[in-house]
């Protein structure tokens, strides 16, 4: 058999598959980490709840996706998650999920690794989005999701610095209210309101204008120009300000 007919032949158990998203749907990818409380935790000894050298590393790993060849209009990290906002002009690879995936699960594995100076997995998951409404909602979704979690582990660990251990710390915590959560940090000198925003709420990173000044090469005369840079943003707002904040984002989508 030829090679081109052996080609085609075989090609189609690769492709018979492919999922393509429609045009005029919006496209969030979420990458995830993968064990890393073993890696953060047990390996690593970042400092917990939250270390500001591992913030970095996902901040650091987050812009590099957003310049890695997709035209990602914002990015929102916590935790060990990164949500990509694409635009919704974005034609990449036809739009399929399986290059999407692969590709983003990679590079944000390689970069991190390469950070870290040691192996950090990601993967990767794609939602479809018909409506703004849906993709700030979803965006609503993880930053809610940020501060149910920093609540969360800013009590647990306080606990245990206390002497519960892991089981009895936990029980402490479940199924209590936000205010009776606060009430036990404010009752250990740990003020929550007081602590700084991306504890709370997560880093956003998009695209922020800036005028550069050059010289035009036929005239020799100054001329300014604007550019674009990663603005990262450790200040975002919460609940309404924040979805007015996404819809902005949409907004200048082009």
């Amino acid at each position: 058999m030829k090679f081109d007919e052996l080609d085609k032949q075989m090609r189609v158990y690769e492709t018979s598959s492919d999922y393509c998203v429609l045009p005029n749907m919006y496209m969030i990818a979420r990458i995830d980490g993968r064990s890393f409380t073993r890696l953060t935790k047990e390996k690593h000894s970042f400092e917990a709840p939250l270390d500001i050298k591992f913030r970095d590393l996902m901040v650091a790993t987050t812009k590099h996706l957003m310049q890695c060849g997709f035209n990602v209009i914002y990015a929102y990290t916590e935790s060990d998650e990164i949500s990509l906002l694409f635009s919704l002009n974005e034609d990449m690879f036809n739009r399929k999920t399986r290059k999407f995936n692969s590709i983003l699960a990679g590079e944000a594995s390689a970069k991190f690794s390469l950070l870290l100076n040691d192996i950090g997995v990601f993967d990767s998951r794609i939602s479809q989005l018909p409506t703004k409404k849906l993709v700030i909602d979803y965006f609503r979704w993880r930053n809610e999701d940020a501060f149910r979690n920093s609540l969360n582990a800013h009590c647990y660990w306080m606990l245990r610095r206390k002497g519960e251990d892991s089981k009895e710390a936990t029980q402490k915590i479940e199924g209590k209210s936000i205010a009776l959560k606060n009430e036990l940090l404010y009752k250990n000198e740990i003020n929550f309101n007081e602590l700084p925003n991306w504890h709370k709420r997560g880093v956003g990173l998009y695209w922020d204008d800036y005028e550069k000044e050059g010289i035009n090469e036929k005239t020799k005369e100054k001329v300014i120009t604007t550019r674009k840079k990663i603005k990262i943003d450790y200040n975002l707002p919460m609940k309404d300000a924040y979805s007015c904040f996404v819809e902005s984002i949409l907004n200048r989508d082009k």
